[in-house]
């Protein structure tokens, strides 16, 4: 048995069509198209490749893209002055500093200086509360896309089980909630859980957001399981994720690559959380095409 492979590249690709499709509607409703700004600091490579990407993205929905480039030795000041300038653009519904920050710079002070309603990223204290209660906020964009791929996959997740392996505030914590949300059971694993290799075993949905290269392996999983792998980590043989893919192939039901699983849905997720920005801060409401063509 082969197990299906997930292909998030082509649903982020429907997704931003869909995007892309509400960007028009939205502009016609209100008279203007959704707005995002990227705030980098410094001249981290792969951070200078991410805001590209998120800029060219923003573009090709037919959204405002916003780029503010500022010194790796920019006063901490200065760069939450930017964030209160944006905070207070009315063309701005979405705001994103990419991380990581200098190590000068106080990374909680920075986010926590996002306005709640433009935090896209989703990663504000207050963002986090409110998907921790139930209420509606800005969910973070990684855990997002990976709760759409597993519902397109496996459709209703009620009654699973499914273990959470990593704990941060980007994806562990929030992916953790986003299942509680869907009537998952859930286990929160990591680094010192023992017998994480049992752990493992008992779920039918495994998020592997662990950051070590094929920590996961292929005869943990349940078989049959759903492997969604958050990891990308770089190795002399090329990119990895956290799953032994080849080993996951033989045993899990579905599993998504690295590359071409999640990372795609992060960008996707990351403008529908702008164009939904948009339409709560103009009061219009919005109509959300589903994958199949039907309304939700």
């Amino acid at each position: 048995m082969s197990a299906q492979i997930i292909d998030g590249k082509a649903f982020a690709a429907g997704l931003r069509a869909r995007v892309g499709e509400g960007v028009a509607a939205f502009h016609a409703a209100s008279g203007r198209v959704p707005g995002l700004a990227v705030v980098l600091v410094g001249e981290d490579p792969a951070s200078a490749v991410y805001v590209r990407s998120k800029g060219k993205a923003t573009r090709e929905a037919g959204m405002q893209s916003f780029e503010h480039r500022l010194p790796a030795d920019v006063d901490q000041d200065d760069l939450l002055a930017v964030i209160d300038r944006l905070n207070g653009d009315a063309e701005v519904d979405g705001i994103l500093v990419q991380l990581p920050l200098p190590p000068h710079i106080d990374e909680q002070a920075v986010i926590t200086r996002i306005d709640p309603d433009k935090d896209v990223d989703g990663f504000h204290p207050v963002n986090a509360g409110r998907l921790a209660t139930g209420l509606d906020g800005f969910v973070p964009c990684t855990p997002a896309g990976c709760v759409m791929l597993l519902k397109d996959t496996l459709g209703d997740l009620s009654g699973l089980d499914a273990v959470v392996i990593g704990r941060s505030n980007i994806v562990g914590k929030p992916m953790a909630q986003l299942l509680i949300a869907e009537s998952c059971t859930v286990t929160v694993a990591h680094s010192r859980t023992r017998d994480l290799a049992g752990v493992v075993a008992r779920a039918d949905i495994v998020i592997a957001a662990v950051g070590r290269a094929e920590m996961i392996k292929g005869e943990w999983l349940k078989p049959g399981a759903c492997v969604i792998d958050v990891g990308i980590n770089r190795t002399a043989a090329g990119l990895v994720g956290d799953v032994d893919f080849a080993g996951a192939m033989s045993v899990a039901g579905a599993v998504t690559p690295v590359p071409g699983g999640v990372g795609p849905m992060t960008i996707a997720c990351l403008l529908r959380n702008t164009l939904i920005s948009a339409h709560r801060r103009a009061g219009v409401p919005m109509i959300e095409t589903a994958p199949n063509g039907g309304e939700r």
